[in-house]
């Protein structure tokens, strides 16, 4: 299947890739069907995507998902959309580590045979971008680095110096530019932007981001680009083998403002075994679907919403409830901070949560275990035997001190610049697995197997 595509990469983090992808998107889904995807374990730019496409946004990570994956689960997503916009991670060669591409938007845009359109922060810069573009459009020869797009350009003249630099030193093509404008930027907390689903005056900011690009954004170009032969090279790939449970399974996820960090990857593949998904709110819902086979609660802002969540005591009972009278349950990250007594945040101030984990969840000033890593059950457990492995992510500005006694179920280990890092986290209590790793069933099939043929 050829497919129309392009990767919008940045020389780093906050150079505008997102803000590049959103007003792409924007503009797009005017005139087409678009599909997006977003490189790297990121559960809140994709939102954005979702909200401005209405398509769910993918993730393609390179780290916790094999080449064939990627490729299947871009071609699955994209089948009869027409054109496929995938953002970056990061700058365009960070990655897992220092001395290869693992994970890194690089890697993924070499997997997809896609061509990169590379955004540059020209805040303060004109000659020295084209040093910028050459270097990164060298680095690698084996990568598309077909075009560029700068941000932050303060006027039109300030955009012809940098597309001349460009234009004079290198082969790469300028796309036009995205003006300096605070109108146009989006706020941001201590895990990045503020999800789509918290912002008021989204679509009126995103109408004002759409049409300052409009003018400035050569877009027909960029669809040109994206359509070419070299761009739509179809992809090899085998499609995994996933047998249905032959059986209905019912399944609870938990979505709202505070939960909402989801690989949505994830709930097809729950579809696919059987199982009907059904979304509920903490926030609002009284209490939990009827007659629910798995609770699944995802990741997010429990720590943010920590009052409205405490004050909806209904659902909190509902939930402990059913917990301890059995009822399967996987919890991550913000889930698993639900699931404790209470949330203390970095003023001190409490809130009552479930209270199915005797312990507290406290907010820290820095962030906790970040980045990718390797989980090795260390017993066996809802997701299989002990030694079973899965590559993971964690990314929480939070700790869950336990006041009970419980075996540690996840080995976790990570090697940074050569040197490797070891620790325990997660736990099971009853039918319920909690813990900070996220995880991406397509790693590995055999988790979310045996989690269903235990239900």
């Amino acid at each position: 299947m050829s497919i129309p595509k392009l990767v919008i990469a940045g020389t780093h983090s906050g150079a505008g890739k997102t803000t590049v992808t959103m007003g792409l998107l924007k503009l797009l889904s005017k005139r087409m069907n678009v599909q997006s995807f977003k490189i790297g374990p990121d559960y809140i730019d994709p939102s954005f995507h979702t909200y401005i496409t209405g398509e769910k946004c993918r993730n393609l990570d390179s780290f916790l998902l094999e080449e064939n994956t990627i490729k299947y689960l871009f071609n699955k997503n994209s089948k009869g959309k027409d054109v496929s916009i995938v953002e970056g991670v990061m700058g365009l060669f960070d990655g897992a580590k220092p001395d290869n591409d693992l994970g890194s938007t690089a890697h993924v845009a070499k997997i997809l045979k896609a061509p990169v359109i590379l955004v540059v922060d020209a805040k303060a810069m004109a000659r020295s971008s084209a040093a910028i573009v050459k270097g990164y459009s060298e680095f690698d020869s084996d990568l598309q680095v077909q075009g560029v797009i700068f941000n932050r350009v303060s006027s039109e003249a300030h955009y012809e110096l940098l597309k001349a630099a460009v234009e004079a030193y290198t082969d790469i093509k300028p796309f036009g530019y995205v003006k300096n404008d605070a109108a146009i930027t989006l706020p941001s907390r201590h895990l990045g932007l503020i999800p789509s689903v918290e912002q008021e005056g989204l679509n009126e900011r995103l109408d004002l981001l759409a049409s300052s690009m409009e003018r400035t954004i050569d877009v027909d170009g960029l669809l040109e680009l994206a359509a070419t032969p070299d761009s739509t090279q179809e992809l090899h790939y085998l499609e995994p083998s996933i047998t249905p449970l032959g059986r209905k399974i019912k399944v609870a996820v938990a979505f709202d403002e505070a939960f909402n960090f989801y690989y949505w990857d994830n709930l097809d593949l729950l579809r696919a075994y059987g199982a009907s998904i059904h979304f509920f709110s903490p926030l609002r819902d009284q209490m939990l679907p009827e007659d629910v086979d798995l609770l699944y609660i995802g990741g997010g802002f429990p720590e943010v919403y920590m009052k409205e969540l405490e004050n909806n005591r209904s659902m909190r009972l509902s939930i402990l409830e059913n917990l301890e009278r059995g009822l399967y349950c996987i919890a991550e990250c913000g889930g698993y901070m639900y699931l404790t007594n209470e949330i203390e945040d970095l003023d001190g101030n409490k809130a009552s949560m479930v209270g199915f984990i005797n312990g507290k969840s406290k907010m820290t000033e820095r962030l906790q275990r970040f980045g990718y890593a390797n989980l090795e059950l260390a017993d066996s457990s809802l997701y299989g035997i002990a030694g079973r492995k899965i590559k993971v992510h964690e990314f929480h500005r939070s700790i869950v001190e336990l006041e009970e006694e419980k075996d540690l179920l996840f080995n976790m280990n990570k090697i940074r610049n050569g040197r490797e890092s070891k620790w325990q986290s997660g736990m099971q209590k009853y039918h319920t697995l909690c813990g900070y790793p996220h995880i991406h069933w397509y790693s590995n099939f055999e988790f979310i197997e045996n989690l269903l043929n235990v239900i």
